[in-house]
C-alpha cells in the first residue's frame, strides 16, 4: 500500500458518531451535503480546513455513539486520508476499513503530533514519519486481510475484484 501523506487536523477525546454527522443533518438525502456540516458541532469550518488538514489525530473512544454508516462516508467525502487515534469503536474501526480509510490504534502524547504537522504513514512498516517534528512514531500493523481491503479501496472493491478471479 501506498504511503499517505497530509496534514494533521487534532481531535480530542471520546468524538461520537453524533460530532461527526449532527443529527439535524440525519433527514439529508444526499452525503455531499452532510459532508459540509461534519463536525461542525467540534470545528464550524471543519469541512473547509479539512481539504488541507487531511489526517486526523484523535484521543480515546473514537467513532463511539451509534454505527451509522454516514460517520465514515463524510469522511471518504472530503478527502479524509486516514484517522490515527488512541482507540476507537470497534464498529467505527470496521466501517473505516470497509469503506477504505485507514484506521490507525496508537497511544501518543501531546508532543508526539501539533495541529497542522506534516506527516507521512507508512501502513505496510508500521510508521509514522513526522516530517514537522524529524520523527518517527511506531504503531503496531493492521493484520494482512484489513490492509488487502485498504489497498483494494473498501470491502465492497475487495469483494468485487474476489468474485471476477
Amino acid at each position: 500500500m501506498k504511503n499517505i501523506k497530509g496534514l494533521v487536523y487534532l481531535m480530542g477525546d471520546n468524538i461520537n458518531t453524533d460530532d461527526i454527522v449532527p443529527s439535524h443533518t440525519l433527514t439529508m438525502r444526499n452525503c455531499e451535503d452532510m459532508a459540509q456540516c461534519a463536525c461542525e458541532t467540534i470545528d464550524s469550518n471543519f469541512a473547509k480546513v479539512s481539504k488541507t488538514k487531511n489526517i486526523i489525530v484523535a484521543g480515546e473512544n473514537f467513532g463511539c455513539g451509534s454505527s451509522r454508516e454516514e460517520a465514515v462516508t463524510v469522511f471518504q467525502i472530503l478527502g479524509i486520508k486516514a484517522i490515527i487515534a488512541k482507540s476507537f469503536s470497534r464498529i467505527y474501526f470496521r466501517n473505516l476499513i470497509n469503506l477504505g480509510i485507514p484506521g490507525i490504534t496508537m497511544n501518543w502524547n501531546s508532543e508526539s503530533f501539533s495541529d497542522g504537522d506534516e506527516i507521512e504513514i507508512s501502513i505496510n512498516d508500521g510508521f509514522i514519519k513526522n516530517k514537522s517534528k524529524n520523527e518517527i512514531i511506531f504503531f503496531q500493523k493492521l493484520p494482512d486481510f484489513l490492509t488487502e481491503i485498504l489497498e483494494e479501496g473498501g470491502i465492497l472493491n475487495k469483494l468485487k475484484k474476489t468474485l471476477k478471479t
